[in-house]
């Protein structure tokens, strides 16, 4: 009987960390995001996070998706992650995001990109794939739909007016987010709170 050679487990992607210019009416901002896997992949795949999140909430999908021979692109939209904050609190709408985003796709070089958005990320691809010559090629969102309830927006406002500014130790940034958290299930180390 012949053996198999297996192959080794593939070692976790090393994410590349990147910025690009985005701009509104009241300037430039840098816009950050993660690059993973090949540099020249073709279709890249596009993840773009919620309103109170960032781009590497996707490093378990993206690590997997690298595994599989794809280029992977996570951007923080503005006053996010990595991102500059933008001068105009106005700007924070779906306007100014779509064209971040749009910044974010045309920097890939890619003809087309396969679009992943969690809740304001997927608002953010369904706007952009009903433009006409979008260049998102298939979408896929999550937490979102054509209709918000108002229980879910109350819900989303309370956390947005209660985020505390700052934490005096990691146990008690732990502590807060186990608690808003809760209703997603639980949460162990492997889900990245610790």
């Amino acid at each position: 009987m012949k053996k198999r050679n297996r192959a080794a487990p593939a070692l976790p992607a090393t994410p590349r960390e990147r910025s690009v210019s985005g701009i509104s009416a009241a300037g430039f901002h840098r816009l950050a995001y993660v690059d993973w896997g090949p540099a020249n992949g073709d279709t890249p795949v596009l993840c773009v996070h919620g309103v109170t999140r960032q781009s590497r909430d996707f490093d378990f999908l993206a690590n997997t998706l690298t595994r599989m021979g794809r280029r992977v692109i996570c951007p923080d939209l503005p006053g996010r992650g990595r991102s500059e904050r933008l001068s105009n609190p106005d700007d924070y709408a779906l306007p100014q995001y779509c064209a971040d985003i749009n910044t974010v796709i045309a920097r890939t070089g890619a003809q087309a990109v396969d679009y992943v958005g969690t809740s304001l990320g997927g608002l953010i691809g369904m706007i952009l794939a009903g433009m006409v010559g979008t260049n998102i090629r298939r979408l896929v969102i999550n937490d979102i739909g054509p209709y918000v309830s108002s229980t879910g927006l109350s819900r989303i406002g309370a956390y947005l007016r209660e985020l505390p500014v700052s934490f005096t130790t990691l146990e008690k940034a732990q502590a807060y987010f186990r608690s808003v958290l809760e209703p997603y299930g639980d949460l162990t180390e492997s889900s990245g709170i610790t």
